[in-house]
């Protein structure tokens, strides 16, 4: 699994680079995007990281200028994660070049499998498989 990660970050990687973003920087991007202005906590169980791993990854967006670090109206001591003009057109460019990515991907591989493998992906991050194997 970690190969096969690998090799297709790589692939992804390569179709963003015009753009300027990471994989993971494109990633954080549309999350925060779908989800409007996140709270840190909720983005990262959303993201499947730790709240220090997310912290380490918005640092270059918000350096650029993409996002913006708000405080939590709900908690004092939270932040929230907004996209900035430039980060919604950051995204646009980027969504772009992924829907490119995807496109490859789809044509290399098979629309099928592709469909399948993402399915499958999809039950791996789960919240439910995560339990049942903490649970052994």
């Amino acid at each position: 699994m970690r190969k096969a990660t690998r090799r297709l970050s790589q692939l992804y990687e390569s179709v963003l680079a015009p753009c300027g973003l990471k994989l993971s920087q494109h990633s954080t991007l549309v999350h925060i995007d779908r989800a409007g202005t996140p709270n840190m906590s909720d983005l990262a169980k959303d993201m499947v990281l730790d709240r220090s791993a997310l912290s380490h990854n918005l640092k270059p967006l918000e350096r650029d200028g993409f996002i913006e670090l708000l405080p939590d109206e709900t908690d004092k001591r939270g932040r929230r994660v907004a996209l900035t003009p430039a980060g919604k057109k950051k995204l646009a460019e980027s969504k772009a070049l992924w829907n490119e990515a995807q496109i490859r991907f789809e044509n290399a591989y098979g629309a099928a499998k592709a469909s399948k493998l993402r399915t499958l992906l999809a039950e791996v991050y789960s919240d439910e498989l995560e339990q049942s194997f903490l649970d052994g």
